[in-house]
Parts: structure tokens; sequence; C-alpha cells
């Protein structure tokens, strides 16, 4: 059954609404272990919109569960995962002006870039996913470079707005995942998942984990954030 990392961007957002101390992205992390989860995912954005250096040092130094650090390829953002020694980085594109990581990293475009980022990490023992559309292409570019690790984009999945395109979204996510898992790759996926359109996903075979955060976090506000990972948990399950 897949795993769920839950991604806790979204806790900082609200934080730097008010530019103070609270909510604190660390004590929403503890609360997500202590509801089940099995990863804990944050994304150091260039700009620090929302996730900040000392946020993922605490991070770091507190969590049980493995820590998973979205980041870009920058040279900055590379250096401070490098020091910082998280579990897991996934490498994905970014923009500024972007509300949110729109697509997948193109492996192709930078293949050369890419492979010596891996290498870098994976002396330091630092697992190295990568964040792509469904695209055979970018696998192949992915293996090529030694990376075993996918995060498949589900958001043209999640945005479809009729059964037709969401079941030629879906195909495509469960083509991509199958051919990644016949070549001996970890596949994880995520991006707009939500508590109706998760279940789907979870059901291909093989998936290894589900990184979920603003559906998450909104329904936290609601019903509390424990028992918003339990339902989640339960639903993947």
């Amino acid at each position: 059954m897949p795993k769920l990392g839950v991604n806790i961007d979204h806790v900082a957002t609200l934080r730097q609404a008010r530019g103070g101390r609270e909510p604190e992205p660390i004590e929403a992390a503890l609360i997500c272990e202590k509801a089940g989860c099995d990863s804990i995912v944050a994304h150091l954005r260039e700009d620090r919109r929302h996730i900040n250096d000392g946020d993922i040092v605490e991070l770091r130094k507190r969590i049980n569960t493995r820590f998973n650090l979205e980041m870009s390829i920058n040279p900055e953002i590379v250096d401070i995962a490098l020091k910082l020694g998280p579990d897991q980085v996934t490498l994905v594109p970014e923009k500024r002006q972007e509300l949110t990581t729109e697509g997948g990293l193109s492996v192709v475009k930078f293949e050369k870039k890419l492979a010596k980022i891996t290498a870098l990490f994976n002396e330091k023992g630092i697992d190295v996913s990568v964040f792509i559309g469904p695209d055979k292409n970018e696998i192949h570019s992915a293996i090529y470079i030694g990376i075993r690790t996918i995060e498949i984009h589900t958001g043209e999945y999640s945005l479809a707005k009729d059964k037709k395109s969401t079941n030629r979204e879906f195909k495509k996510i469960k083509d991509s995942a199958e051919y990644a898992m016949s070549k001996d790759m970890i596949v994880n996926a995520g991006h707009g998942l939500n508590y109706t359109n998760v279940k789907r996903i979870a059901n291909i075979k093989g998936i290894n984990e589900l990184n979920i955060g603003h559906s998450i976090i909104s329904r936290a506000v609601f019903i509390g954030l424990r028992k918003a990972v339990q339902d989640m948990k339960a639903l993947i399950q």
C-alpha cells in the first residue's frame, strides 16, 4: 500500500501572512508524524516565500520520520541541502512568479547538470528523486544519469474538468508509473491530490508514496490536522 508524505509548506504560508512565528511548521510536522504519516515534505524555495532556512534545520533535528526536501537546482539551494543532509531531496522546477509548482522538471533538458547534482547527493548518501511529468523520455533520462526515484506530477489529472480528460490524464500517469517500475525505479506521485481524487492514484499497483499538502492543510482548518492526516492515510490504504 502507498505511503503518505505530508507537505507542510502551507503551514509556513499561513505564518508568513502575518510575519510572526505562528503557526510553526515544526509543530505541524510533529502532529503529522503522530497521525501516522510516513514522511515530511518541505520545499525551500529560492525566494523563501514560506519555508525558510531555520525551518529545515529544525525539521532535520526533530522529526523522526523521513525528511524529503523539495528544492530547485539553484547552486545556493544545492549547497544548503548538501550541508543539511535530509533523507531525500526531490528536484523540482521553480519560477518566481508561479503560485505553486506548475509542471515537472525536464531531465532531458538539464541532463548534464542533473547528473552532476545527483552525484554530489549520492556521495553524501542522500536519496535523489526528480519531479517529472508522466513522460517516458524523462524516465529514460533519469535512468541514464543514475536517478532511481521519480515523483510523477499529477497536476493535470487533478485539474481535469471532465471524465474524458480525467481518464486521459490518469492513463498517462498509470502507464508512466508502470513503465518506470518495470525498470526497477521507485515511483512516487503528487500535486493537486485531494480527498476525492486520490484513491485512483493510490490504486496503481506498486506506487511507493503519495506526497500531499494543500488539501490536508485545508481540511485541517475545519477538523484539525491530526484527523485530516488520518483521513487521508485511510483513503490511500
